[in-house]
């Protein structure tokens, strides 16, 4: 019975909104259906919404209504592994991509906090929600990075938590349990300067350890030891394989390394003048070797250390006099080839042993 002079639709974020509030809108005036228009709004925010009509006697209001604004994704960045001299791993996963479909997700990175999508440097892993992984590369050798996964909708960029990681020293590189090791080149061949330390294959599932003497000679599958189950041998010669890790499908070196072969080994002790001297120069000088490491010079770098073995049958033994060294190559089953020098000579010596025995393993890259 009295004009509509105006009317429209007010909100709050708390229930009963009213038209005595600065967020409303203004839609004209009179009878029938009108539309407005709501701005300004916060993302992943539940609002309570009446329309409301003022006369001449006052404003009334229809019913409330409420909503909640779209937002952008929630996501977390995965933890960094494979971490190299230039590259690295991690990703992100998406639990809510805040109403609207996720059409880009990736990590971004910088050597500055807060790094964003406005950067070049950064991965493009696909769309949608979920768990995804980013191959992070073009990294430079010993720095320090800071790393956030981002996913972007119709709303906006969402980053999850930054995380950070120091690249490691050119030619390092690290085995799955984040063992790092340093590189030398000799001939044509990249070997590793340190013996393997792993616990795991390359899959990631553990290599069984701490066999009993009688269980160490009785298994055909992949094992481990350390030199008299002592910690710091481990620190100090890495671990003793038997060749069933070695010769497992899984892989006992890291991505892109190998156990070398047999002629592998050759191709080192031909370069190195022949097996009757290429011993001295693998020698690391050390007083870990037991006096007086005849003729050990390392001129090459290889820096063999004496960690001596685990016989088939179990028992320790020689640990400071040899360094025994697997091969890849199977000899007559069960014996396999081997690399070994001694304390007291020069030489390279090739021989092969019950697969069951535990010696040092060294890596060479792809």
């Amino acid at each position: 019975g009295s004009s509509v002079t105006v009317r429209g639709v007010c909100w709050s974020t708390s229930p009963g909104p009213t038209a005595a509030l600065l967020t409303k809108t203004t839609d004209g005036s009179g009878t029938g259906s009108f539309s407005s228009n709501i701005t300004g709004l916060n993302a992943g925010t539940t609002y309570y919404v009446r329309a409301y009509a003022t006369n001449g006697v006052g404003t009334a209001y229809g019913a409330e209504l409420s909503f909640t604004t779209l937002n952008v994704a929630q996501i977390s960045t995965s933890a960094l592994s494979l971490i190299t001299d230039t590259s690295a791993q991690s990703g992100g996963s998406i639990s809510s991509d805040g109403g609207s479909s996720v059409t880009v997700r990736g990590v971004c990175w910088s050597t500055s906090p807060g790094p964003t999508v406005a950067l070049s440097t950064k991965t493009t892993n696909g769309s949608g929600s979920g768990t995804f992984n980013s191959s992070i590369t073009g990294l430079q050798p010993s720095t320090t990075y800071y790393i956030r996964a981002y996913a972007t909708n119709g709303v906006g960029t969402g980053y999850g938590q930054q995380l950070t990681f120091t690249t490691l020293a050119a030619g390092q590189f690290t085995d799955i349990d984040g063992n790092i090791y340093d590189t030398i080149a000799i001939g044509t061949q990249v070997w590793m300067k340190q013996n393997l330390k792993v616990s795991k294959y390359r899959n990631g599932d553990s290599i069984p350890t701490n066999l009993s003497n009688s269980t160490w000679q009785n298994t055909t599958s992949g094992a481990y030891a350390i030199y008299n189950n002592t910690a710091t041998n481990d620190s100090i010669y890495g671990k003793l394989y038997n060749w069933y890790a070695v010769a497992d499908s899984r892989g006992l070196c890291p991505t892109g390394w190998h156990v070398p072969g047999d002629a592998e080994w050759t191709t080192l002790e031909n370069f190195l003048g022949g097996s009757s001297v290429a011993g001295g120069k693998m020698k690391a000088v050390s007083s870990l070797w037991t006096a007086p490491n005849t003729d050990a010079t390392n001129s090459s770098g290889f820096t063999g250390l004496p960690g001596g073995y685990r016989y088939s049958n179990g028992s320790f033994n020689n640990v400071g006099v040899y360094g025994f060294w697997w091969s890849s190559t199977q000899s007559s089953s069960p014996f396999a080839w081997y690399r070994f020098v001694n304390y007291f000579g020069a030489y390279s010596f090739r021989a092969n042993d019950d697969s069951a025995a535990g010696f040092s393993v060294r890596c060479v890259r792809d």
